[in-house]
């Protein structure tokens, strides 16, 4: 008979396991003493990641509240309840889904609710700020339905509504979908809603991106005109890793939770869905505004700061957390600047530009966000100084190469680590 040891209830990761528990260690200083402007991350609060390790962990719940397939789900049931209410309160909206695992894996369930394979629908081209689960060719999105892509006005870089009009009119697609992974304005919800309606086609807004700047009220809700609203839980929302669905339907809410489960997923990871109930409960409080204004105010002096100094933004700057930077015309590309800015402290992600003459792995343009900055308590003028930071690095780069610009990324990376210093994260162990 198997006798389990005291220790394997008892014995910390560090002694357990201290090869992993180096690299979470090392993790830690990472975040800590770097400059996070991913647009995609964020910085969760501590009890969120004491939520996301919790005994929830240990327990299947295949099924829904009150409708599980295993007992012993009576707590389990409370957490997800907690988590429901919280969110449809968050955002004013009767139904919410909270078990996808990822805001892709939310989009799928969409597809899987309202079209059948082969299904035409309209999204944002990948290359013009759309993102990869809407229809890129190597994604579900794209391979199992057929995606029409419309794009932004060649003079403003902003959504062509007209040409999407015409597109849905050409094509009568039977879903239209909003959003995007690096588009930086305000989106005209009310405007697609119209269109879709016009077409008969149900609307869609993935609104990962800008979740928790629409929950702070600082951000227009696509909610009064979408059919359904995707999102992830872990970007500006600033909760456990995740996705969310919501809809105002009642009809189409059935159709969801039975294309969640059974449809695509089976039992739901119920320590992340507590955790996001956390985060849920943290963007109720008041302080969540605070921060959300916050976002919008750091985001708005990264652009004045780029532009200042010369550097083009695509659009001419941004309503919300990221900015997308053009490089072409500095003589450096997307994938080194990243990686250049990477080694002196700062965190950001290469990205294709409109009409990107350079491929997908190297890319003109950089994108950079400010959710995490802001969660840290940076203000704007640590955010015009970071600004000044990023300029820095990318003139280096441009006079001396990637190979020369080792004393810039250093000088810069001492800034950079001293700035973080006055803002530190979770306490060390």
């Amino acid at each position: 008979m198997y006798e389990p040891s005291r220790g394997f209830f008892e014995t910390r990761l560090s002694d357990s396991d201290p090869e992993i528990s180096l690299a979470l260690e090392r993790e830690l200083t990472r975040q800590s003493d770097g400059v996070e402007l991913i647009a995609s991350e964020n910085i969760v609060s501590r009890a969120v990641l004491e939520a996301a390790s919790c005994v929830l962990t240990n327990k299947y719940a295949e099924g829904y509240p009150g409708r599980r397939y295993y007992c012993g789900c009576v707590h389990a049931d409370d957490v997800e309840r907690l988590a429901l209410e919280r969110v449809t309160r968050i955002f004013e909206c009767p139904f919410a889904n909270v078990q996808p695992h990822s805001g892709a894996q939310a989009n799928q369930a969409v597809f899987f609710a309202l079209l059948q394979p082969g299904d035409t629908y309209l999204s944002l081209a990948l290359d013009e700020g759309g993102h990869l689960s809407h229809g890129l060719p190597v994604n579900i999105s794209g391979r199992w339905f057929n995606p029409v892509h419309y794009g932004l006005d060649k003079q403003t870089e902003q959504i062509d509504y007209d040409s999407l009009e015409s597109l849905a009119r050409e094509h009568k697609p039977k879903l239209i979908i909003a959003g995007g992974s690096a588009y930086p304005r305000t989106i005209d919800f009310e405007r697609i809603g119209r269109i879709a309606e016009g077409c008969g086609a149900y609307f869609m807004v993935d609104m990962a991106h800008i979740a928790g700047l629409v929950a702070g009220k600082v951000h227009p809700t696509p909610l009064p005109y979408a059919d359904v609203v995707t999102s992830t839980t872990h970007k500006t929302l600033r909760s456990a890793r995740g996705g969310l669905i919501l809809t105002r339907d009642s009809a189409i809410g059935k159709k969801i939770n039975s294309s969640v489960f059974p449809g695509l997923q089976g039992g739901p990871l119920m320590h992340l869905i507590a955790a996001k109930a956390v985060g849920f409960g943290e963007a109720l409080r008041d302080d969540f505004k605070s921060y959300a204004q916050g976002v919008i105010s750091n985001g708005q002096t990264l652009a004045d700061s780029l532009m200042a100094a010369g550097y083009r933004l695509v659009s001419a700057g941004t309503d919300t957390h990221l900015v997308l930077v053009d490089l072409s015309d500095k003589g450096i590309n997307g994938g080194d600047s990243a990686e250049s800015l990477d080694r002196a402290g700062i965190a950001c992600n290469k990205n294709t530009i409109p009409n990107d003459p350079l491929p997908p792995t190297v890319t003109s343009g950089i994108r950079l966000g400010v959710p995490a900055v802001t969660t840290r308590g940076m203000g704007t003028d640590d955010v015009r100084f970071i600004g000044e930071q990023i300029v820095k690095v990318l003139g280096g780069l441009a006079a001396n190469g990637v190979e020369g610009n080792v004393e810039v990324e250093r000088e810069v990376r001492a800034e950079i680590v001293d700035l973080c210093a006055r803002y530190p994260l979770y306490p060390r162990p």
